[in-house]
């Protein structure tokens, strides 16, 4: 059953929320992250669901991600969507990482453009 524009909106909201608290947890903890964003297709919702963490730098994400620091992320994240009422699993398979570097370097630093690439 498809999912009404009202329940979506609960939904983003719930997802704005936990996240933003994942978000600045993790900007406290790990060094070289900068911020978070979802993207959702609702009409395929939850497996849609993707949280994309971003670093400063590939270095840093690098680093991050060879520190164990990307299983905190996913930590953090699992935490978010269980607060959100968002059942997905494995939460891993829904996080994925990236930079403004990689963004400054390959899209000019145009973000929208970025998510839509990697979306495909």
């Amino acid at each position: 059953m498809a999912l009404s524009k009202r329940d979506q909106t609960h939904i983003e909201r719930r997802l704005v929320a936990t996240l933003t608290d994942a978000c600045e947890t993790a900007k406290a903890e790990i060094v070289g992250f900068c911020w978070l964003t979802h993207e959702v297709d609702y009409s395929v919702f939850p497996s849609s669901l993707r949280v994309i963490g971003v670093f400063d730098t590939e270095a840093q994400k690098d680093q991050a991600l060879a520190s164990g620091q990307g299983e905190r992320m996913v930590a953090l994240t699992a935490t978010a969507l269980d607060e959100a009422q968002v059942l997905v699993s494995p939460v891993a398979a829904h996080v994925q990482f990236d930079s403004e570097e990689q963004c400054q370097r390959v899209n000019g630093g145009n973000w929208l453009q970025r998510l839509a690439r990697r979306r495909s």
